[in-house]
């Protein structure tokens, strides 16, 4: 499996797992979503938020890699972060359609614009703190989906407490399985 398989892959994972989070979430009420439960961004809400504060965050670097990545333009349709702790969304039913919004445009990035050549190629960008780097694109990937599932193991443990069961999280279940296929 390459690279390009490999993170359709991820984007897969990501897209159900964010559909079971929210869904989850929705049967809350908005105190609930709220509340601070001294989690790293507080709540439910201020966790799904951070989550996309950084997607949106290491997407706008990412457009920069190459002209091929036209569907990167509509991040312009988001509210664009200045904080990793900001709350872009302070409505859930909001912060829920631009999710979904989101899953599908990086499904359709990763699938029709990044080519397989592109994951060798290294990344300029700056940090919000405006600290210069240099990095592997591929590898920044990898940091993308493994910060997605970091802060959504900390929504599950909220929801959890809220008396919510996201269900299967496992990637594995979305791992083809070749014996089924014999």
């Amino acid at each position: 499996m390459g690279f390009k398989q490999h993170y359709q892959l991820m984007a897969g994972y990501n897209q159900r797992m964010n559909n079971q989070v929210y869904a989850a979430a929705a049967k809350l009420d908005e105190n609930i979503l709220t509340r601070d439960s001294g989690a790293f961004f507080g709540s439910i809400l201020g966790t799904l938020n951070h989550i996309m504060v950084a997607d949106l965050v290491w997407l706008g670097r990412y457009a920069s890699l190459s002209d091929r990545y036209q569907s990167l333009l509509e991040l312009s349709q988001f509210s664009r972060p200045k904080a990793l702790s900001e709350i872009l969304y302070a409505d859930f039913n909001a912060l829920s359609e631009k999710r979904r919004q989101l899953d599908s445009l990086i499904i359709r990035w990763l699938t029709d614009e990044v080519a397989e050549e592109d994951y060798a190629l290294n990344l300029h960008y700056s940090s919000m703190a405006g600290a210069k780097s240099i990095r592997n694109f591929g590898e920044l990937l990898a940091h993308f989906f493994n910060h997605q599932t970091h802060h959504r193991g900390q929504a599950s443990t909220l929801l959890s407490q809220a008396g919510q069961d996201i269900g299967v999280t496992d990637f594995v279940i979305d791992i083809p399985d070749l014996a089924s296929s014999n």
